[in-house]
């Protein structure tokens, strides 16, 4: 699997879904569930297959500014690859 191409517009895959609420909020997946909060939580809720990766980058790069701009893409480009791989999110 490759990591996403800022034109790539992520999103959960089919079968997966938002669950819990606030704090609690969870993607249920056929497999099981993870518990998301932080950084995760923020780039997932980004992830609604109409933002392009770009997209979501520069929007967290605006909300971290004194970190890398490379680290931030390489990071949150990993993230969602693992996550691609297990068939959590697509692109």
């Amino acid at each position: 699997m490759a990591l996403p191409t800022d034109a790539s517009q992520p999103r959960l895959a089919a079968g997966c879904r938002w669950g819990g609420t606030g704090e609690e909020r969870v993607i249920l997946f056929p497999e099981g569930a993870i518990k998301l909060q932080g950084t995760g939580l923020q780039v997932l809720e980004r992830c609604d297959g109409t933002r392009t990766f770009g997209e979501i980058i520069s929007e967290l790069q605006k909300e971290f500014g004194k970190t890398d701009p490379e680290k931030i893409r390489g990071d949150i480009g990993m993230f969602l690859e693992q996550l691609q791989r297990k068939r959590i999110v697509d692109y």
